[in-house]
């Protein structure tokens, strides 16, 4: 509840009946008029001269003090509202002594109940007190000697104060429950924001490495035939627009791993690994070290992704060069190792965007491994390239 400039300290919000919303508004309406109307009807004397007089009087006046429970409580402040409700205990109890029959007890009952609901705890205590001993304290000055049993009747008045903190108690618990529930919804909305915004970047990096090398360096060929038509050297030309055809080609083939591995929420990897070489013509080019075992689909689309981009680089830049994959299996991570051997084929002169070797670093970081590249410098592949991923398990 927002501060007021009344100087009210800013706190917990507190029960008031009216926070229920319109039907409890309602049925504070009704519970005061009913109150008015039943006092009105019971209530003796009550007229317009002497006695009677003084008791419509006061009648009024705890009329006035019950009203309060139609007012909301952001339109009071504490002390404001202490006073208001220390005057009508002084009220209900005058009311009590003056008035001989009726309903005189209920407004002292019911003040203290809304004291309880509307008050802190040491201000309504203070109030129920206040009213048990002036309401005990009026019935006894008029009981007749040895008859004090009324007396009990006025001390009891203070109970209702009980009633009225324990409907603040778990109208505060319910205002607990409500916000607590609205923070975890926020919390749940905002990390369907983020998992959005995570799909969106791996989405972004696999529509990357499908599209942007083999675009770059489709449109590479296309502006070396336009540049060769001049010349009229058909060889070349015809050189270029095959090397064209295969950029296409291969984009294709990866277009349709990418779909793929978007539908699919899990992967087989070794077997995946095994399909994705064959398709691109490299047959029992895998190797597999240890006991396989099942990873997380993460870590698997991690590794499928950085294989598929190892495998474009390779076709494109050391072209009918062997290529062949190491998948390690240890106790501590599973490791990936992709390797090509020089080309033996005329390399095309396209120049890369740099972005697929940030997108494998951004994926491996992602599921807390490691990624090294670099050249091959002894052994049978020495001259070629490799790219290793490593996953902790």
């Amino acid at each position: 509840m927002p501060a007021r400039e009344t100087g009210r300290p800013v706190g917990p919000a507190r029960w008031s009946p009216l926070d229920r919303g319109g039907r409890g508004a309602r049925s504070q309406v009704l519970l005061v008029a009913a109150v008015a109307a039943a006092g009105i009807v019971t209530i003796r004397p009550l007229g317009l001269g002497g006695r009677g007089l003084a008791v419509l009087l006061l009648f009024v006046i705890n009329c006035a003090v019950l009203a309060l429970r139609l007012v909301p409580e952001s339109a009071l402040s504490d002390r404001l509202l202490t006073v208001w409700l220390a005057f009508g205990v002084l009220a209900a109890a005058a009311l009590i002594g003056a008035g001989r029959s009726g309903t005189v007890y209920v407004f002292a009952f019911l003040l203290t109940a809304f004291a309880g609901s509307r008050l802190d705890t040491r201000a309504a205590l203070a109030l129920a007190v206040s009213c048990s001993l002036l309401c005990g304290g009026v019935l006894y000055v008029q009981a007749e000697p040895g008859r004090y049993a009324t007396t009990v009747l006025g001390l009891a008045t203070g109970a209702a104060v009980l009633g009225g903190m324990a409907g603040r108690s778990r109208a505060q618990a319910t205002r607990a429950a409500i916000a607590a529930a609205e923070s975890a919804e926020k919390a749940a909305r905002a990390e369907a924001r983020t998992a959005v915004l995570a799909e969106r970047t791996r989405i972004a990096r696999d529509v990357h490495d499908v599209l942007a090398h083999s675009l770059a360096g489709l449109n590479m060929q296309l502006e070396l035939v336009d540049a060769l038509i001049d010349t009229g050297d058909l060889d070349r030309i015809r050189e270029a627009n095959g090397r064209a055809h295969s950029l296409v080609k291969e984009s294709l083939r990866q277009a349709q791993w990418t779909v793929h591995a978007l539908r699919e929420d899990h992967l087989p990897l070794r077997e995946s690994l095994t399909a994705m070489l064959e398709s691109s013509g490299h047959h029992g080019a895998l190797t597999v070290v240890g006991d396989v075992r099942e990873l997380s689909a993460q870590s698997t689309r991690c590794l499928l992704r950085i294989a598929q981009e190892a495998l474009t680089n390779a076709t494109r830049h050391a072209p009918g060069g062997e290529v062949g994959i190491r998948l390690t299996f240890t106790e501590e991570a599973t490791v990936l190792n992709v390797r090509n051997r020089p080309a033996t084929l005329p390399v095309a002169a396209a120049a890369g965007s740099g972005m697929g070797l940030i997108g494998m670093r951004e994926r491996i970081a992602l599921i807390g491994g490691a990624l090294t590249t670099g050249p091959v410098t002894t052994g049978p592949d020495a001259g070629g390239w490799q790219v290793e991923a490593v996953v902790p398990r």
